[in-house]
């Protein structure tokens, strides 16, 4: 029986800046230098905002020097394109890691577990953290830590003060909220700004409030669909990541629409979970550019 080979390390480089002519050749220029190895490349420019964006990927071993060693190089290069903050350089060898929060619907949580499990979704999901504990056992049965947080009414401060602090202690590059029926305060928001990820029905805000499918189901809508957002302290508001619709028509009940608005979500989540942890989404202001 052969063994699995391990895929090949490479350096992610994902990078905004103004436009301007040169760019794409000063980046190349700087990576053909050092003997950098490109094995994708993607450009964007957004003509509204006048801002440019890429991602490239590079073979770790096409370079002299580590992941740490390009950071400091290629900061230089940022600077002089007045990239500011909105570069990153990652490292497919370092392994990603996610906290799960949950409160008691299980399909989201059900299939990220399924797809680790699998490999089919490359992450360490180091704990999940629920505000009640339905979901403790399914956790438990894939070898997760789970832990129970109560939100009491009136000690709401206090449990996002422990559920700050479980998220801390494992460092996640993803705190995704797995229909997590909390509202996270403004400062875990700006916490956790660009790693905190949502999923929520599409009818936002077309029926907010209770029973949303009744309500589509009344109207008789005729797609229902999911939206992946980045959290912000304006609720169901994020940059967007990632967005998919199914069709529904007059013979649904609503039965059938709850589940197939569960079943959007599901892999709406996962995709947008994905392409986040691959460093495919880069931030502009409340709009994203998916490569």
């Amino acid at each position: 029986m052969h063994g699995v080979t391990a895929p090949e390390r490479r350096y992610v480089i994902t990078f905004g800046c103004p436009d301007r002519t040169g760019i794409i050749a000063r980046i190349s220029g700087f990576l053909a230098e050092h003997g950098g190895w490109i094995v994708e490349a993607a450009y964007h420019t957004d003509p509204d905002t006048g801002w440019f964006f890429t991602r490239q990927v590079v073979r770790a071993d096409s370079l002299p020097f580590d992941a740490d060693e390009l950071r400091a190089r290629f900061g230089e290069v940022a600077a002089e394109l007045s990239a500011e903050s909105s570069w990153r350089v990652s490292d497919t060898g370092e392994r990603r890691r996610a906290v799960i929060l949950v409160s008691t619907a299980g399909h989201c949580l059900y299939d990220l577990l399924g797809r680790v499990a699998s490999g089919e979704l490359d992450v360490d999901v180091a704990a999940v953290i629920g505000n009640h504990d339905a979901l403790a056992d399914i956790t438990r049965a894939h070898g997760i830590p789970f832990h129970h947080v109560p939100f009491p009414a009136g000690g709401k401060e206090a449990a996002f003060a422990e559920v700050r602090k479980l998220v801390a202690e494992h460092d996640p590059h993803a705190v995704v909220l797995a229909r997590f029926m909390q509202i996270l305060p403004a400062d875990l928001c700006r916490e956790w700004a660009g790693r905190a990820i949502n999923i929520h029905h599409s009818f936002l805000p077309s029926f907010i409030g209770a029973k949303p499918y009744h309500q589509a189901h009344t109207r008789g809508v005729k797609l229902v669909g999911a939206t992946c957002h980045y959290v912000t302290a304006d609720l169901d508001a994020g940059p967007i990541i990632e967005q998919d619709v199914i069709r529904v028509d007059h013979g649904d009940s609503v039965e059938d629409m709850v589940r197939k608005g569960r079943d959007i979500e599901k892999v709406t989540l996962a995709r947008g979970l994905r392409w986040h942890l691959e460093n495919r989404v880069l931030v502009h202001g409340n709009r994203t550019v998916v490569f």
